[in-house]
């Protein structure tokens, strides 16, 4: 990545990977050697947990799953005097259509996550971690777990880590490829041999999480940025991004482009860095139509909208959108706005656990009606029924997905009603008379 792009502290980003690196880092000697593998989480056991926690605060790091939550003021959640043990679970169900950053990490520095899920462990007195890792990632679960014996039969994982007297172990768990189990509650099911149903809250994990036992839950991106923040100091990673959007991100960008892949990306940069510069733009030719900007669960930008936009949580929130996890999916002028909808809405008509009602039902309602407009069978009514659809499914779940699978589709039919209206029984003549009459 160009320094002219992204400013970099000693030729090198927050992060320890850039797009280049292609061979990645997965060998502890390679790590260690190339990456101050494993100093950050000296750095970690030589100050007292709350210390840590506190330096993380300082760099203002937000969770990159797709809530944004600060991951130091979650960490600050958990109970300092627990009768029940602390569990830590690293969310590595990278579900999430158009997102694939995770599994990047996964496969290219498995060992930076290890050392982050062991700093993070320190800080809130855990001694027992779990990787939930998604279904379908089965030779990421390989290497990682060729990783995890290098750790431990390297006095970096186990009993007495680095001679501190501190023991903390960590167990891959792979789940069985359902979307749904991404969310933290279901996830948490899951792990415990459940149904991967979405919780109620209250209680919240940090108080009643894993078997009933105090348990924060990260994202592995957000677990990889640590090892950096305890080398460097929290005040070096807020330096980077915006004040309330610090750090880099990895952004996953795929769709129309020219050089999908993962870029690492400062935060608060236009949308022009990612999408033009480092991804080279639409690849078929055509102008640029509209952009999911953290995944396809986020609604939708027009190409006016990206155009003055920037990377960040704030500047997606002022336009009705989420950076979610990163996951950026690019459409140009060729793409039919209502194929590219029903597909979207298909994926979480199957994906949704059904313990909700309004989900359960409104999501395959959506497709009914979304398959009859594509049909060309569609009746303007259909429209303004599909809309109303979105905003009793939206905020009447027990979790996000039912706002996941609503808000694409909302913001589809308001930006692009055209698109959907020529689609009508009598195309948009027919429209335009149904909305006078």
């Amino acid at each position: 990545m160009s320094a002219d792009l992204v400013r970099t502290l000693e030729g090198r980003p927050p992060i320890l990977m850039t797009p280049e690196t292609v061979a990645g880092i997965f060998i502890l000697e390679d790590y260690r050697a190339g990456s101050h593998g494993y100093e950050g989480l000296r750095q970690a056991l030589a100050m007292a947990p709350g210390e840590v926690t506190t330096e993380v605060k300082t760099s203002g790091l937000r969770g990159r799953g797709g809530a944004g939550f600060p991951a130091g003021v979650k960490w600050g959640f958990v109970p300092t005097r627990s009768e029940r043990p602390v569990y830590l679970v690293c969310n590595a169900d990278e579900g999430e259509p158009g997102t694939f950053k995770d599994r990047w990490l996964l496969r290219h520095t498995p060992h930076q996550l290890i050392e982050g899920i062991l700093i993070a462990a320190w800080a809130i007195g855990s001694h027992r971690a779990f990787i939930y890792l998604r279904g379908e990632f089965r030779n990421e679960e390989r290497r990682l777990q060729a990783c995890l014996a290098e750790a431990r039969a390297s006095g970096l994982l186990g009993r007495d880590i680095l001679g501190s007297g501190w023991d903390c172990e960590i167990t891959p768990f792979r789940g069985a490829g359902a979307y749904i189990c991404g969310e933290e509650t279901a996830l948490l099911n899951s792990l415990e041999g459940k149904r991967g149903y979405p919780r109620v809250r209250p209680p919240f994990p940090a108080n009643v999480g894993l078997y009933g036992a105090p348990t924060v839950i990260n994202n592995v991106e957000t677990l990889c940025n640590l090892p950096a923040i305890l080398r460097r100091g929290g005040a070096w990673y807020a330096g980077y991004g915006t004040r309330q959007s610090t750090g880099t991100r990895l952004f996953s960008i795929s769709g129309r482009i020219a050089r999908p892949g993962v870029y690492e990306v400062e935060l608060g940069q236009p949308w022009s860095v990612l999408i033009e510069d480092l991804a080279g733009g639409p690849g078929r030719g055509r102008p640029l139509k509209a952009v999911y900007p953290g995944g396809t669960s986020t609604p939708l930008l027009t190409a006016a909208e990206v155009a003055g936009a920037t990377m960040d949580f704030e500047s997606c929130m002022g336009l009705k959108t989420f950076l979610g996890s990163g996951g950026t999916v690019v459409l140009d002028e060729g793409d039919d706005m209502v194929e590219v909808v029903l597909n979207v809405a298909r994926f979480y008509a199957h994906e949704s656990c059904g313990q909700c009602t309004p989900c359960r039902e409104g999501c395959r309602w959506m497709v009914q009606i979304l398959e009859g407009i594509a049909a060309g069978t569609g009746r303007e009514s259909d429209i303004d029924l599909l809309a109303d659809i979105t905003r009793h499914i939206s905020g009447h779940t027990i979790c996000a997905f039912g706002d996941a699978a609503a808000g694409p589709v909302a913001s589809a039919v308001r930006k692009f009603r055209e698109e959907f209206e020529a689609r009508l029984v009598g195309g948009p003549a027919a429209a335009a008379a149904g909305r006078t009459a």
